[in-house]
């Protein structure tokens, strides 16, 4: 194994480090594609299990959430709440069955933003605040039992106004009495008699964004701060989460969710016939809730609640990356454009970056120079590979060369591309954010495609900076291929992204000429030293 590790070359090196990158993107684009969804039919036949008990408290109560039964009236509406930026449309069943976002950067064909699909497929998904009863015979009741509202339509402009629902069911009546902030932050008050366990929905995921490559699912915070994220496709059964603080339906750029100061949701999550999370909260008699529709705006949620930037989450390398997004929106609110905060953030990150830069270049500098020796060794001792590594080593710690010395740098560098990677490819603000010219927003591919061609441009400028060396004709094909490659693959990524691998390309450049010369001086100095010292002798 030490003798393959010393063979490689730094081309191989490079082509490893570029493999590794391509691997955080491919495996993505596999494992986690949409799965399809089920025909009409199917998925209005299955509708959700609900055999299983669930969770009251800490311990499990003989209680289960009876499944909704839907009937065709249920998308009736009786009130609508306008607010400045959103609409919100409540059914007849009490809930929030649609949100309608009206900022034109949210825009989607031109058309304001509907958060949620009204598919048949997806009526059997609880709805935002829908409630669930434990008891069957009354379940039935309340979804065949219209609520009465003391509103038709509301509208929100500088400060908060309160809607009260009713539902009058056999044995006592049900109350929702909800206070809409015009920032999309909404408290509600449910009144019902103590002795009826109930489970109350924030709703499923946004249906806005089906993107393949970021997280689509539930997430809870639990009372210890863990965070739990429950990915569309991967819910089974069921989770309870005693005394949690949020619990919220994301997927992309929006989310709506419940939250509490207090601790004290005890939030239990469910598989529907895709296996997608269904997020309820378990509750017996009266409760007030806080919950928010919208955006994953980080500064939005920081003003509503701090705690609530914990739905804007980047996979397992969120340590890292949310202070890249701190960083940018730092440096955003100094510039005050999020093209050129990028740009900035790119030059930051090459210059923290340069020592290990420079360090791996000088090793490849040396092995590129010790490339005939090697292959010298490597001819005379070819079949006897103990003898070949012995003097490989040897021949290292001569020149003081270091076979995984250019690798390595590369290696270190990608937790911080990947980082930047999700930064750029979750963060709403860059909906609708302009850059220059014809980039006009960075959350959407170029529309003329130059930014990808630019960046495999610079990319193979870049490959012929580098010191390499070529021992084998078919690497070098695939090297040679690799900026054609990387701009195939970027032309739909989204303009922030590419605009940051560009700008990353050309201080690369600039860095390795940088490099480059200093090396050449370098070698010139010993060049004279050794001269002078011969001829001294």
């Amino acid at each position: 194994m030490l003798n393959k590790l010393d063979n490689l070359n730094s081309q191989t090196r490079i082509i490893i480090a570029v493999v590794l990158a391509l691997a955080f993107f491919v495996p993505y684009s596999y494992f986690y594609a949409p799965k399809p969804q089920e025909n009409n039919a199917t998925a209005t036949a299955s509708s959700i299990q609900t055999t299983q008990n669930l969770p009251t408290t800490k311990e499990a109560k003989p209680n289960s959430i009876q499944e909704s039964t839907q009937i065709s009236t249920t998308q009736e509406i009786i009130t609508t709440i306008n607010g400045e930026n959103f609409e919100y449309q409540i059914d007849r069943l009490g809930r929030i069955a649609q949100v309608t976002l009206k900022e034109e950067k949210y825009q989607k064909d031109a058309k304001n933003l509907e958060l949620f699909s009204n598919d048949i497929a997806n009526q059997s998904n609880p709805k935002i605040l829908e409630i669930r009863f434990a008891d069957s015979m009354l379940n039935q009741q309340a979804f065949n039992t219209p609520y009465q509202t003391s509103a038709t339509n509301i509208e929100l402009k500088d400060k908060a106004q309160t809607l009260t629902l009713t539902q009058k069911l056999e044995n006592f009546t049900l109350t929702k009495t909800i206070t809409f902030h015009p920032n999309g932050l909404y408290e509600v008050k449910v009144e019902i008699p103590q002795n009826y366990t109930y489970f109350i929905s924030p709703g499923m995921r946004p249906s806005a964004e089906n993107d393949s490559y970021v997280f689509k699912g539930v997430i809870i915070k639990e009372q210890d701060g863990t965070i739990t994220a429950i990915e569309d496709g991967d819910s089974s059964g069921q989770s309870n989460f005693a005394n949690s603080s949020i619990l919220a339906a994301v997927d992309r750029y929006y989310t709506t969710l419940f939250f509490s100061q207090s601790n004290n949701l005890n939030s239990v999550v469910l598989s529907n016939a895709n296996e997608n999370p269904m997020p309820f909260l378990s509750a017996n008699g009266n409760i007030k809730l806080s919950g928010y529709i919208g955006p994953k705006d980080y500064r939005l949620l920081e003003s509503i609640n701090p705690n609530l930037t914990e739905v804007v989450e980047y996979g397992i390398i969120t340590f890292f990356a949310k202070p890249l997004f701190l960083l940018l929106e730092t440096l955003y609110d100094w510039c005050g454009n999020w093209g050129w905060a990028i740009i900035l953030l790119t030059l930051i990150v090459r210059v923290v970056l340069y020592p290990l830069t420079y360090k791996g270049m000088v090793s490849m500098q040396k092995l590129k120079e010790l490339a005939p020796k090697m292959k010298e060794i490597q001819q005379k001792y070819k079949g006897e590979p103990q003898k070949l590594q012995a003097h490989m080593m040897e021949l290292y710690k001569k020149h003081g060369a270091n076979p995984m010395g250019g690798c390595l740098p590369l290696l270190l560098q990608m937790p911080v591309f990947f980082a930047i990677y999700r930064v750029l490819y979750n963060a709403i603000e860059l909906k609708g954010a302009a850059w220059l010219l014809w980039i006009q927003d960075l959350s959407v591919m170029d529309p003329y495609f130059v930014l990808p061609v630019l960046m495999g441009i610079t990319m193979y400028l870049q490959q012929h900076l580098t010191p390499t060396t070529f021992n084998d004709p078919i690497q070098e094909k695939i090297f040679k291929f690799l900026p054609l490659i990387f701009t195939i693959f970027f032309v739909t990524f989204p303009s922030g992204l590419v605009l940051y691998w560009f700008v990353n390309n050309i201080f690369s450049i600039l860095q390795q000429l940088l490099i480059n010369k200093a090396l050449e001086r370098k070698k010139a100095r010993e060049i004279a030293e050794h001269k002078k010292h011969k001829v001294e002798k």
